[in-house]
């Protein structure tokens, strides 16, 4: 009678245990020890010591380091959020297969190494400070997150000759990689770059008249720096954000406007915290308002905004909200938010189907990162600024979006309004490409709405 002796246990290399069976044989009989799915002591330590970095930094970066004039209650959920999520992914990482360990890896290096790198940027851009160089930590994380996933990825791939069942694997793979790609790496790091960019230097620049250094205080406390060229004709125009809007200032003061230049918060030399898409940034034109009302120089509430791009988008906002605006002109506005999103004309199905889960990890992501509520539509903007004054300018040649929902806007407002696709213009290049009829219009605009100069 025969007898069957039982399985043997016996140590890997790496600290795992794998089975054999008699005379080293596996349960296939093929004589090939069975690779299993566990990470060992080195893969599992460096995964979680990558994590307790990440989470030192957003401490530090989010609470202890924080920029001038921002508020540390805005933040709290930037660092429990993603903190809760890397204790999770540090818990369960021995428990998980190898393929989700890959993906967890890639995919928070890759927020990490972003937020490494906006850092250094910002050490380059902005000097030396504690809240830069704490950045450290996510870059080396990062790259650690990465090396790791990759090697997990590779180690544990499935092997074997071709196959149909192989091949069909490996291009779910694909799609799903491309997917998370598209709707969780690209959205995510995105809204990093936008909330944690650095402050863009000023430059000097003539205005056909003297200026004035001017310091704005928001309602939230936040010290804004601006530029001011006093009135000669009892009305003025905010110029958003400055940095961008030199030709056009030039422009208005030519025509004896007074004009307030002024840096959003988180730019130029203004405090607070960045933010990409503006959000936050009607408090900042809101101030300029009020800083201009209190002006001898400025009549009647003769007051009128120009904006470029994300400038455009929050004097809409601004606008809508605030009746000491007048009448502004909104060059380049586009899309701030999923609440835009479904807006675009012309937009294919499939083109909104890959968009548009992009648009919402997006706007998600800046709430969270940002610590600002997510603005009311453009569209809704635009019905609310009536009876103020708007004008939409985008380039003919401009950005796909801006084409797509400037009309849209546009229809949604009410009269007095006007509209203009500069033919040939790229994005917010209207003054560059139509100087002489750029300045017709647009000083008529402002010439009628502000000081009711009839053409």
């Amino acid at each position: 009678m025969s007898t069957t002796s039982p399985e043997t246990v016996t140590p890997a290399a790496d600290g795992s245990r794998r089975g054999a069976g008699v005379g080293g044989r596996n349960g296939n009989g093929n004589g090939v020890t069975p690779r299993v799915d566990r990470p060992g002591r080195i893969e599992h330590r460096a995964f979680v010591t990558a994590a307790i970095a990440i989470v030192v930094y957003l401490v530090l970066a989010y609470i202890v380091f924080i920029r001038v004039g921002a508020h540390r209650e805005d933040h709290v959920l930037a660092v429990v959020v993603p903190s809760a999520i890397l204790g999770l992914a540090a818990e369960l990482y021995a428990r998980t297969p190898a393929w989700l360990r890959a993906s967890l890896s890639l995919v928070l290096g890759a927020f990490a190494l972003v937020s490494g790198v906006v850092a250094v940027d910002r050490l380059r851009v902005e000097g030396t400070s504690a809240g830069a160089a704490c950045g450290i930590l996510p870059l080396v994380a990062g790259a650690v997150l990465l090396v790791l996933g990759v090697w997990t990825a590779w180690h544990f791939r499935k092997r074997g000759g071709p196959s149909w069942r192989l091949v069909l694997r490996r291009v779910l793979i694909a799609v799903v990689a491309l997917l998370v790609l598209l709707w969780v790496v690209l959205p995510v790091s995105l809204a990093i770059v936008a909330t944690e960019r650095p402050a863009s230097p000023i430059k000097e620049a003539d205005l056909g008249r003297p200026k004035q250094e001017v310091t704005l205080v928001t309602r939230d406390g936040v010290k804004l720096s601006a530029w001011y060229v006093p009135s000669l004709n009892h009305a003025a125009v905010i110029t958003f954000p400055r940095e961008s809007t030199v030709p056009q200032a030039r422009m208005l003061v030519k025509h004896g406007y007074g004009v307030l230049m002024v840096d959003p918060r988180g730019y130029g030399r203004s405090e607070g915290d960045p933010n990409a898409y503006g959000w936050g940034s009607t408090r900042d034109i809101d101030a300029a308002v009020a800083w201009l009302r209190r002006r001898q120089d400025v009549q009647n509430r003769r007051i009128g905004g120009l904006g470029l791009s994300v400038g455009g988008e929050q004097m809409l906002e601004a606008v809508a909200r605030d009746p000491g605006l007048k009448a502004v002109v909104s060059e380049g506005a586009g899309i701030r938010s999923v609440r835009e999103a479904a807006l675009e004309k012309g937009v294919s199905p499939l083109e909104r189907f890959l968009t548009y889960p992009q648009d919402v990890v997006q706007t998600a992501s800046v709430w969270l990162l940002g610590g600002d509520t997510v603005p009311i539509s453009l569209k809704t903007a635009a019905i609310l600024a009536g009876p103020r004054a708007t004008f939409f300018i985008y380039g003919g040649d401009g950005q796909e979006t801006e084409k797509a929902v400037n009309p849209v806007y546009y229809e949604s407002a009410f009269e007095p309004k006007a509209i203009w696709e500069v033919p040939g213009a790229g994005h917010t290049q209207g003054i560059e490409t139509r100087p002489q009829e750029y300045e017709r219009l647009v000083v008529g605009f402002f010439d009628k709405e502000l000081l009711g100069h009839r053409q």
